[in-house]
């Protein structure tokens, strides 16, 4: 099993679990005593030549099994990976894993039922319906240089960060929670381009009234949607602006940023992978 060291440098690090110490804490208090009852009566139900309790003692402990089932949702680790951290087979991590799911499931730590969203036309009806708001961005993540002969090779180097690249068009709403994640485009596709590519103009042109925010890389759009998509206000003087003016524009260009930075935390979320994000928030109720 984990040395205490480990042990503590796991839970002592919310990096590795997505959850405080203290949040650990609890889940082990509820759970562990539910797990072990659930143990002893898997054992006590079947016909056995020793008594309860005889027989070698478990290797993991309910922590370690937590533990475990945690890194593993935050991180994908595989059992195998997770086998050799915590010294044990990989039979017994795939074990542990399969008896602490349903528990923290049970818990209320785990995706919540509701409406699935497959494409992005059944995200801009469902923003339609809801009357939410929904917000998109592109983002980009560095890729290996094509192979030498590849005709579409130039393609994939992208003019924001130099480097090659696929992009992607992310769409979240209000709250950054993921909506839709578009298939990867090479680096040099700008936004706007990339967004009438997958059709959100002729969806949000023709589709219900809603708002979509948007950085600059969209401007253009605005007109083309009927005035659903809300980019930063146009800067109407480039020499010797007025005080007032740079004042008005600067407070409209930061209210609308801080209402769009949404989307960056669910980029983050996508890029960092956290399979459960809600394990956090329900494990803490």
């Amino acid at each position: 099993m984990v040395g205490n060291a480990s042990r503590v440098a796991i839970v002592s690090d919310r990096r590795i679990t997505g959850l405080s110490a203290d949040v650990i804490a609890e889940l082990v208090a509820e759970l562990g005593p539910l797990w072990h009852e659930r143990h002893q009566a898997k054992l006590a139900s079947r016909p056995r030549k020793r008594a309860v309790g005889a027989g070698a003692k478990h290797r993991l402990v309910f922590v370690d099994r937590l533990l475990a089932t945690l890194v593993h949702l935050r991180h994908g680790a595989t059992h195998d990976v997770l086998a050799c951290w915590f010294d044990v087979d990989r039979s017994t991590i795939t074990r542990a894993i399969g008896e602490v799911r349903p528990l923290l499931a049970e818990r209320g730590c785990t995706v919540s039922p509701g409406v699935r969203l497959r494409t992005l036309t059944e995200v801009v009806d469902h923003l339609g319906a809801s009357g939410k708001t929904g917000i998109i961005d592109g983002t980009e993540i560095r890729v290996r240089r094509p192979a030498t002969g590849r005709k579409d090779r130039d393609k994939f180097i992208s003019g924001k960060s130099k480097q090659n690249a696929v992009k992607t068009m992310v769409l979240t709403d209000a709250d950054g929670r993921m909506l839709f994640c578009s298939p990867t485009r090479p680096g040099r596709c700008a936004d706007i381009t990339h967004a009438r590519q997958l059709g959100l103009v002729k969806l949000l042109a023709n589709g219900p009234a809603m708002e979509i925010l948007a950085d600059a890389g969209y401007q253009g759009l605005r007109a083309q949607t009927g005035g659903r998509v809300v980019t930063p206000p146009h800067r109407k003087f480039k020499k010797n602006a007025p005080d007032w003016y740079e004042e008005m524009h600067e407070r409209q260009r930061k209210a609308h940023s801080s209402r769009r930075i949404r989307v960056e935390h669910g980029i983050a979320h996508l890029k960092t992978g956290v399979p459960l994000p809600a394990i956090s928030a329900a494990a803490s109720t």
